[in-house]
């Protein structure tokens, strides 16, 4: 095989989300400001960057002030100021409007925008304080030496299904770097492999995820207002079941719609594309969306664990920014403003080991004491208990968030931290007796089917390579979750990507086999977190590949 190019690099930050690009941005602007020349190199996975980027999404303005004092100037693509704001009580054929928003929700001041087209823009600012940044790049595995990290590498392009190389093979680089920093969203790779090898989730509760699933609806001209912003609970999740929807108004008549539900779910039938489309049947929803026509689908995994489950965020050689390391305020919705308040603390940090010409994990440590000092750090402690609430279900959840908005974070009985466990441990099995959750019609106007779904995601996969989604032992999908959990995976991924094609046999168990369709997988991780057996292992495909999430 060919050898590995090497390429050396002061920082490293792997995926051009907000919280990376926020970073290298930062870091540049600290060595222009002290005449300094660095490599900072940022590497992504999807084609180009922002294809990738998907969010609700309703931004706080304050890191990216912070960071470009005139953001909006230098023509952030926001598409309006938030102009209204209501919260809806769904019940199956009507709505209870609020009669007042909840602090949490009050977005006076913030901007809808798209997480495509920001950190598209990002990316663009980035280069011009001289950081590269590049697509096409999957970051494969950590490179190490002992317990410090020293690199990572790429994946490779041009393999075929049984991982053998063909005619235009391409072996990945190996890309050395003083620091690595990770922000490759919610449950990454290379953050997985850091936080299980280093103990980073030591002493922390597990992080708990949700699943957002989100659509984009072009509405007639002069339709709707923009910078509206609607939050809805109750119907169609269950009272047990923590989530809701949301309906953001974007700039030329293009509403966002999504449903975000908990994986941390009883029901194993439970659907969280199914329930988007469900939510979109209802009278209310129904009317709003007449007359419009569906553009892009998208989903992702959304940690909602909260203080207490964010990782260590540091360790010898290697720092963990945005989702990956946690940071995602859950009662406000929001973590664009926290993933670019993460990376520029970690910049600051990156700054000053790289002037000592330290880059162990004692000088990393500098990064959390940043956080411990921040604003950040006393918002995410203000939510610390927010999710943990909705173990009882949606009205406990509720007082539970209003007695915390008011006792600055405490929960029930004005406790310190509410107890939590992960969301694949909560899924009830078959004895329990789970009811069926009602399917949505499909009309293929109002609603879709998943694949219709996945094509408008804009998902290609080339399908001769190795299949990203490794399931440990397929037995265990045959002989155990067949009886115990009736195959979830056919519920919980949003893009069809799994078919349990399993039938009884005779004489008793059951035969055939997982069919993993992986070219449909819209790189959401919902499999590597709901699967009860916690067997499957999301890894990314050959660079390039994958949703393209245009305006999302």
């Amino acid at each position: 095989m060919p050898e590995r190019d090497r390429i050396d690099v002061d920082v490293l930050f792997v995926g051009a989300g907000p919280a990376s690009l926020a970073g290298a941005i930062r870091l540049g602007q600290l060595a222009r400001a002290a005449g300094r020349e660095l490599e900072i190199l940022v590497i992504e996975k999807a084609g180009e960057i922002g294809n990738h980027g998907i969010s609700g999404a309703v931004m706080d303005p304050r890191a990216i002030a912070e960071l470009m004092p005139d953001w909006l100037e230098r023509g952030a693509p926001v598409e309006s100021p938030v102009t209204r704001d209501e919260l809806w009580v769904l019940t199956p054929n009507g709505k209870l409007k609020a009669p007042f928003t909840p602090p949490p929700l009050n977005n006076h001041g913030k901007y809808v925008t798209s997480l495509q087209r920001l950190t598209k823009w990002l990316a663009e600012q980035a280069e011009a304080v001289g950081v590269q940044v590049f697509g096409e790049f999957p970051g494969q595995e950590l490179l190490w030496e002992d317990e410090r990290v020293v690199g990572v590498r790429t994946g490779d392009k041009g393999l075929d299904h049984d991982g053998k190389p063909k005619s235009n093979y391409e072996p990945g680089a190996d890309l050395m770097a003083k620091i690595v920093v990770l922000g490759e969203g919610p449950r990454g790779t290379l953050a997985k492999q850091a936080i299980a090898r280093l103990g980073l989730d030591a002493g922390k509760e597990p992080q708990v995820y949700a699943a957002g699933v989100k659509e984009l609806w072009q509405m007639p001209a002069g339709s709707t207002q923009a910078g509206s912003v609607i939050h809805t609970l109750g119907y169609p999740l269950p009272t047990e079941t923590f989530g809701g929807g949301f309906i953001y108004v974007m700039g030329g008549d293009v509403i966002d719609i999504g449903m975000v539900t908990g994986l941390d779910y009883k029901n194993p039938t439970t659907d969280p594309h199914n329930e988007l489309q469900r939510m979109k049947q209802h009278p209310a929803i129904a009317a709003m969306l007449r007359g419009g026509k569906l553009l892009r689908y998208g989903a992702k995994a959304i940690p909602e664990g909260g203080f207490f489950a964010m990782p260590r965020p540091f360790g010898d050689g290697i720092m963990l920014v945005g989702d990956s390391a946690g940071f995602l305020n859950g009662m406000r919705l929001k973590g664009i403003h926290l993933a670019i308040a993460s990376g520029m603390m970690a910049a600051e940090t990156a700054w000053d080991a790289l002037q000592a010409e330290r880059t162990d994990a004692a000088t990393l440590a500098a990064y959390e004491e940043r956080f411990k000092g921040s604003w950040a750090y006393a918002e995410m402690r203000s939510a610390r208990n927010f999710h943990q609430g909705f173990a009882g279900g949606m009205f406990a959840g509720l007082l539970n968030a209003g007695l915390a908005t008011y006792l600055g974070g405490r929960g029930f009985g004005v406790v310190e931290k509410l107890p939590s466990e992960p969301g694949y441990a909560r899924m009830q099995k078959l004895g329990f007796k789970p009811p069926q959750t009602p399917r949505a019609t499909i009309d293929n106007v109002l609603t879709f089917d998943k694949l219709t779904d996945v094509f408008n995601s804009g998902t290609m996969h080339e399908e001769n390579q190795p299949c990203h989604l490794h399931v440990a032992d397929t037995d265990v999908c045959r002989d155990r979750c067949t009886v115990e959990y009736g195959n979830p995976c056919a519920y919980f991924c949003p893009a069809a990507v799994y078919e349990p094609l399993f039938e009884p046999r005779p004489e008793g168990g059951y035969q055939g086999r997982l069919q993993i369709n992986f070219t449909n997988c819209v790189h959401c991780k919902t499999c590597d977190i709901a699967d009860p057996y916690q067997i499957i292992t999301w890894v990314p495909p050959q660079g390039g590949e994958g949703p393209v999430y245009t305006g999302m």
